[in-house]
């Protein structure tokens, strides 16, 4: 009979697609690895020709960066068909915060200087991802991490400050206060994105590779726009293609891939680490001087991510 329901011993019930769970302590090496990474970005860019433009020097390492990270991942080019309407509004949602963080965070700097900017735009980054993710339902930051992300950005503040705070000469401008933390926020919008996208099913690579594929082609107008002569020159070609190659292209293949096994919470108070490999970095390589409070913070701020990375006691 041709309308004979078939035998439950016959068919199995699909299952539906399950978000993938993650595990926090499998995230950690590769944020933290992306955080290093990052961490060169002032020493490169202080090596690029005089006269290059601070927004436009982050903008070509954004663009060729977005796109290589686009183009080297078959899956970033089908994942905009392949998605929900709700999941393409995500990724051009992500792609324009991807877009918004040199936009705002290089404009910051030049108004209030590299540590006041610095501090703000990483230091509140993970609080308005914890917020952020606990509106959207993407899991309530615990203890744990309030925790070590209060210890973590006191750490920062240490380190970063120091230098102002021992000789009294910070600079505060309240446009610039704004714009980092606009940087802030645009860090933690297309963490969170990338995250529940990620945890979803969709694969780290196609998901990076989409948002910023957009977010380079965004940002390309602020190149376009700028002085680009000191692209040509050995010096600044060897700049972007750090920037691009290392900062962007290799350390946001493995954030994605962190993003998988923790939460957008836990990564964006990891990459706190950041601030750390610049101060170190600077010291080593380009002889600059910590006062005292800035080993201070530098301790702090190694505590904060010892006690968010090593494993909890059952």
């Amino acid at each position: 009979m041709p309308n004979r329901l078939p035998s439950p011993a016959r068919t199995l019930p699909t299952a539906p697609r399950r978000a993938r769970r993650t595990r926090p302590r499998g995230g950690v090496a590769p944020i933290l690895t992306a955080a290093v990474l990052w961490g060169t970005t002032g020493t490169a860019s202080s090596l690029a020709p005089a006269g290059a433009p601070a927004a436009g020097i982050g903008a070509a390492g954004l663009v060729l960066g977005g796109l290589l990270l686009f183009l080297t991942d078959r899956t970033a080019r089908v994942l905009p068909r392949k998605c929900g309407p709700h999941e393409r509004w995500l990724l051009a949602a992500g792609a324009i915060a991807v877009a918004g963080y040199p936009v705002t965070f290089y404009p910051a700097v030049s108004r209030t200087g590299v540590a006041v900017a610095t501090v703000i735009a990483l230091g509140s980054a993970p609080v308005f991802t914890g917020l952020l993710g606990w509106l959207t339902r993407q899991g309530r930051p615990g203890g744990r991490w309030a925790g070590a992300t209060a210890l973590a950005v006191l750490g920062c503040a240490l380190l970063v400050l120091g230098p102002e705070l021992a000789g009294g000469s910070a600079t505060v401008d309240l446009p610039g206060v704004l714009l980092a933390a606009l940087s802030g926020l645009s860090y933690a919008v297309y963490s969170l994105i990338g995250g529940r996208l990620i945890t979803g099913g969709h694969p780290s690579g196609g998901v990076m590779g989409a948002m910023f594929g957009g977010g380079a082609l965004i940002v390309l107008p602020v190149l376009l726009c700028g002085p680009t002569g000191w692209l040509l020159t050995p010096r600044g070609a060897g700049v972007v293609l750090h920037l691009a190659v290392i900062t962007t292209f290799l350390a946001y293949w493995l954030f994605g891939h962190g993003l998988r096994h923790t939460t957008a919470q836990t990564a964006t108070t990891l990459t706190l680490a950041e601030p750390a490999v610049a101060a170190v970095l600077g010291v080593a390589a380009l002889d600059e001087h910590l006062p005292t409070a800035s080993w201070y913070g530098l301790a702090i701020l190694a505590g904060g991510l010892a006690f968010l990375a090593l494993p909890a006691r059952r």
